[in-house]
């Protein structure tokens, strides 16, 4: 059994998936902190983010994305979701990230996720509308919410990619939701992919994040890109024989002040990705006898777990809303 961050429960088992259609479930979190979703890619990641969960009583999202699926297969994700369910009582989901179209976004549906997001923002408006649209009637007939996107972040994650941003725009924000029926709406105010996010002064357009919320009551906004790249990680990751070269993220602050303003879900992937990366290198290069899985791996698992539990305080403002 999987949770919706309401508190509805929700099974991993298809068509009897129960998340709701509306924004009711993320409009009852908004009251000054947002829900990290956070990446998955294997059982050490679902163990420390849960564990990280369970530690501050907070809700959380696990998301895979495109890539993750293709890593670990199309079925040990969600079974791993499953099993977690049996050793937590945190009211979790199981989301796709970034759905390239149609039919990866109906294959998780058919496979159990509770939601989905279809990416259609590469596209022209009218095709985003289009494939966002047929996305949510199938989605909405067997019980699961839809995540989508208008506007254009920067930057790279797996198979998503832009070398410019397009800002969301407020007027076609409001047209958008009301053509398509999406649940919730991910949008562009300044954040941006992967580990390098600003060349310059990092800042969030607030106002236009205000102007969207303003056109789109009762609709949960989400930021992606909002990683904030904590440089003791690349610096630990750099000094053992790493390479994480010009990496900058988003300041906490202003990730704090989103998610106290309109923004109920923020996605969090790189920070975690570092968080590991730099346990691992750490531990071996300092017990390079080292050979079993098991140690490396549960320090990775750490690693996570304390990467998350930081965010929930710092950045989400989520802790004990479970």
């Amino acid at each position: 059994m999987a949770y919706c961050p309401c508190g509805i429960t929700a099974p991993l088992g298809g068509a009897e998936s129960r998340l709701p259609r509306n924004g009711a479930c993320f409009l009852k979190l908004a009251g000054g902190f947002a829900v990290g979703a956070f990446n998955i890619n294997n059982m050490e990641t679902v163990q420390g983010i849960l564990q990280a969960a369970g530690d501050e009583r907070s809700p959380v999202i696990l998301q895979v994305s495109n890539g993750a699926r293709q890593y670990a297969g199309r079925g040990y994700l969600r079974k791993m979701a499953e099993a977690a369910s049996e050793e937590t009582d945190v009211p979790f989901v199981l989301h796709l990230d970034h759905g390239s179209g149609f039919d990866i976004c109906k294959a998780c549906i058919d496979d159990g996720f509770t939601s989905v997001m279809i990416d259609g923002s590469h596209l022209p408006f009218e095709e985003n509308v289009a494939v966002t649209r047929r996305v949510v009637e199938y989605a909405h007939d067997r019980g699961v919410w839809v995540e989508a996107e208008l506007g254009r972040l920067a930057g790279v994650e797996e198979t998503v990619s832009s070398r410019e941003s397009v800002y969301t725009d407020p007027e076609e924000a409001e047209t958008f939701v009301a053509r398509t029926g999406c649940d919730s709406l991910a949008i562009a105010i300044g954040t941006s992919h992967g580990p390098c996010k600003f060349s310059g002064e990092a800042r969030l357009d607030f106002e236009r994040l205000d102007a969207i919320a303003a056109r789109l009551p009762g609709v949960p906004l989400v930021l992606h890109g909002a990683s904030s790249v904590p440089q003791e990680a690349v610096a630990a990751v750099n000094a053992h024989g790493g390479n994480v070269a010009g990496a900058s993220g988003v300041p906490e602050d202003l990730l704090r002040r989103a998610a106290a303003s309109a923004i109920c879900k923020i996605n969090i992937d790189t920070d975690l990705r570092l968080a590991v990366t730099a346990a691992i290198r750490t531990l071996l290069a300092e017990r390079p006898e080292t050979f079993d899985p098991r140690a490396y791996l549960s320090a990775g698992r750490e690693a996570v777990r304390e990467m998350v539990r930081h965010k929930i305080r710092a950045v989400l403002g989520s802790s004990g809303q479970a």
